[in-house]
């Protein structure tokens, strides 16, 4: 059985810092993609990063300057730390996995077309405000 729990949210001022954390179970995390999403309050919800099956990152936009995916494949678990936060950067915040089998020969990921990713955690709340 498949399960992706997300936790590490919270609420923080302008200008800190949060570790997501995703942990995962009923799959090899190495074998997938996981993406992490994010839907802030009257918005559609968007991709913000996700890691290969090789290990390889992707970011949304400006994100890579201040946010860092990572995986552990020891504890089943991939992060999302986030530094230098904004209000804007409010919103629920979720992982994902795409365990189509080719993606366990591609080299890349995507968060643009999240409708791939096959199993989704329940969220968690990231507020930024001071």
């Amino acid at each position: 059985q498949v399960q992706l729990v997300e936790s590490g949210g919270g609420v923080v001022q302008p200008g800190g810092s949060l570790t997501l954390s995703c942990a995962t179970s009923g799959f090899p995390l190495d074998n997938y993609v996981i993406g992490w999403f994010r839907q802030a309050p009257g918005k559609e919800r968007e991709g913000v990063s996700c890691i290969s099956s090789a290990g390889n990152t992707r970011y949304e936009g400006s994100l890579k300057d201040r946010f860092t995916i990572s995986r552990d494949s020891a504890k089943n678990r991939v992060y999302l730390v986030m530094n230098s936060l904004k209000p804007e950067d409010t919103a629920v915040y979720y992982c994902a996995a795409d365990t189509r089998p080719i993606v366990t020969t591609q080299s890349t990921c995507q968060i643009l077309y999240e409708n791939l990713y096959d199993y989704w955690g329940q969220g968690t709340q990231v507020t930024v405000s001071s």
